[in-house]
């Protein structure tokens, strides 16, 4: 038994298809079934029950498949381990982040830290905050930027304190009910007057997408939208062509001239971003290094005014 026929097992575990997973894998659909028929064959029992809608694990599988994973997971703590021993002249990060907020924060944290350390990999993985609370718990993640509050019981630390804004063309009619703090220079608008306007909004199972409406409900306020299953940057750029108002944050913000990023009351609306390790309890030298490295980077980002 190989460490690679158990990461096949449990990818395919994952993903519920044998197509997805040989796409996740990069190998062909036919040479991943073709191990599968020919490993359960060798263990002398089926792993996976085949339906019209993918594969399952059987009874049996499902506790074969969590051994895999911890064996997995014990590998991957023992090579930690060794490149701590030898000062980081290796090793492998898998962090994971948001597709929205890695846009902006980690093309220049990546070229930093490979500069300083070009023998450690660092593996991305995309998800919303809810799905990485998923990964950190199930020890697929090292560590993730996720949204404050979170139900985690590894260490979590608070970063940075992020602004939730509204996003239109400087052209909208919105822009009539928008008001300047003679002494801040912040913009804001009452969410009550920008509830008379039609919104392109996140999914509702997104961090950005779940405030949003949580805005409108607290307020009593119903929100018109005809985009409700955006994603956070696609809606931006709808809103700064003129095709209705969206929430951005201030961290994702992009600047454009024709482009105006708005408070969401005169208050504001605020989250704090944290970095949370793995459910693994052990962390490397690198994980630690790559999490310094963002603090650093955001406590150079100045703050939203409050």
């Amino acid at each position: 038994m190989e460490l690679k026929e158990l990461r096949y097992i449990v990818t395919l575990a994952e993903e519920g298809s044998i197509s997805r997973a040989a796409d996740r894998l990069f190998m062909a659909q036919s040479s991943l079934s073709q191990f599968l028929q020919q490993y359960e064959k060798e263990l002398g029992t089926v792993l996976f029950a085949r339906t019209a809608k993918g594969i399952r694990p059987t009874t049996g599988g499902a506790s074969f498949i969590e051994n895999a994973r911890q064996i997995l997971l014990q590998y991957r703590r023992a090579e930690n381990e060794l490149w701590d021993s030898v000062n980081l002249e290796g090793g492998r990060i898998i962090f994971g982040i948001s597709s929205f907020r890695g846009r902006y924060m980690l093309p220049g944290i990546l070229a930093d830290f490979q500069q300083k350390y070009p023998k450690v990999k660092v593996d991305i993985v995309e998800a919303n905050s809810m799905e990485l609370e998923e990964e950190l718990t199930a020890g697929k993640l090292d560590l993730a930027v996720v949204a404050l509050p979170v139900n985690l019981k590894s260490k979590v630390e608070k970063f940075y304190r992020d602004e939730v804004l509204i996003v239109c063309s400087k052209n909208h009619p919105a822009m009539e009910y928008v008001y300047q703090d003679d002494e801040t220079g912040k913009c804001h608008m009452e969410l009550k007057d920008a509830a008379m306007f039609s919104f392109i909004l996140s999914d509702y199972n997104t961090m950005l997408g779940n405030i949003s409406r949580q805005l409108f409900e607290k307020e009593n306020l119903k929100v018109h939208s005809d985009n409700s299953n955006i994603t956070a940057a696609l809606s931006a750029g709808m809103a700064r062509a003129g095709l209705g108002l969206a929430f951005t944050y201030r961290s994702c913000m992009e600047e454009y001239e024709d482009t105006a990023y708005i408070s969401v009351g005169r208050q504001g609306v605020f989250l704090d971003l944290a970095l949370a390790c793995s459910a693994m309890g052990y962390q490397s030298k690198a994980v630690f290094a790559f999490g310094d490295m963002i603090k650093e980077r955001y406590k150079r980002k100045p703050l939203p005014v409050s």
